[in-house]
């Protein structure tokens, strides 16, 4: 057994001081996961890759408890988190730019646009894959494995007990379906 099961299965009993040794092992990867996350939003989020670990591991650790039974589904686990600050931070810049709690005032649909497009894009996608996740929550945690946490489709078969065949025909319906969805 790895070293990282046996701190998973420690984390999941609640063991003190196990989740902070995990992801002192598992930092670099995390760091990793993080930086290819990042490469595509840095700019709108204005978080560095650093911080965007950090910040994980306190919504991991105040989440208090742990699912995860190897390391390919703890990194899933992690990108889902990871995409979900990113998916806060963009959504707290864009109320701010629409006077956050102020009283709106609905104006014409061209200025609406001026966001920027990355932004929107992010959104869509976000709301996109929570789409998708009511139809088939699997295909979801496919499309974050494979898009955002940057798993090769033999990680990704392995983290979730699947053949590589089901993995590559889920990755395929999850694409098709978000090309059809975000416009």
């Amino acid at each position: 057994m790895s070293q990282v099961t046996v701190l998973l299965e420690a984390a999941r009993r609640g063991e003190a001081g196990a989740m902070d040794r995990l992801f002192g092992v598992l930092y670099d990867d995390l760091h990793q996961l993080a930086h290819s996350k990042l490469r595509r939003s840095a700019e709108m989020t204005l978080l560095d890759t650093t911080a965007l670990v950090h910040e994980s591991y306190l919504r991991l650790l105040n989440a208090g408890s742990l699912e995860a039974r190897d390391k390919g589904h703890f990194m899933g686990y992690a990108a889902r988190v990871m995409r979900s600050i990113v998916v806060d931070f963009v959504r707290r810049r864009m109320a701010d730019r629409r006077g956050g709690n102020a009283v709106h005032v609905d104006l014409e649909e061209e200025i609406a646009q001026l966001a920027d497009p990355r932004e929107r894009e992010l959104m869509q996608v976000h709301e996109a894959l929570e789409e998708l996740a009511k139809i088939d929550p699997r295909l979801v945690q496919v499309v974050e494995m494979r898009y955002f946490a940057g798993m090769t489709e033999p990680e990704v078969a392995d983290a979730l007990d699947m053949s590589l065949r089901s993995v590559s025909r889920d990755w395929e319906k999850a694409r098709l379906f978000l090309a059809a969805t975000i416009t």
